[in-house]
């Protein structure tokens, strides 16, 4: 038994105590189900393919540590429909739905390697240099 599911136990070993000394009747409390089982979950209460309730989302600064990339990078993605959409709550709240970067983290995983193209170096307009390189071309030999 889970530590979650014993301490359910207890709360309602307790809410049913204090409806009894309230004087009220707690037949209906000891026939539900506890959360976590199987009864629970067949309960009616909560649709099971619902976008409501309990759908997270997530603000910039968590997207940021579930997708280390830039924010230029997510949005020019976001524009060519290959990142989730963002959406705001408040004119100055913009969130994503965690289940959607999820599954997009998931379909990046399972996509295959080889079909990713590698930069052309000939269309480089300059060659990067690596810092003190150009300290060892100076000084005769």
């Amino acid at each position: 038994m889970s530590l979650c599911s014993v301490l359910m136990e207890s709360e309602v070993e307790h809410l049913s105590q204090t409806t009894n000394a309230a004087g009220i009747d707690n037949d209906i409390g000891r026939s539900l189900p506890l959360p976590g089982t199987e009864a629970y979950e067949a309960l009616p209460q909560f649709p099971k393919r619902s976008a409501l309730p309990f759908r997270r989302t997530i603000r910039r600064q968590e997207l940021r540590q579930i997708v280390p990339l830039a924010e230029t990078t997510i949005y020019e993605m976001e524009r060519h429909g290959e990142f989730p959409r963002r959406f705001n709550l408040t004119p100055r709240c913009v969130v994503w739905d965690l289940a959607e970067v999820e599954a997009w983290v998931e379909e990046r995983k399972q996509a295959p390697r080889s079909g990713t193209s590698k930069p052309d170096v000939h269309l480089r307009k300059t060659r990067p240099v690596r810092a003190g390189s150009s300290e060892k071309l100076s000084t005769p030999t």
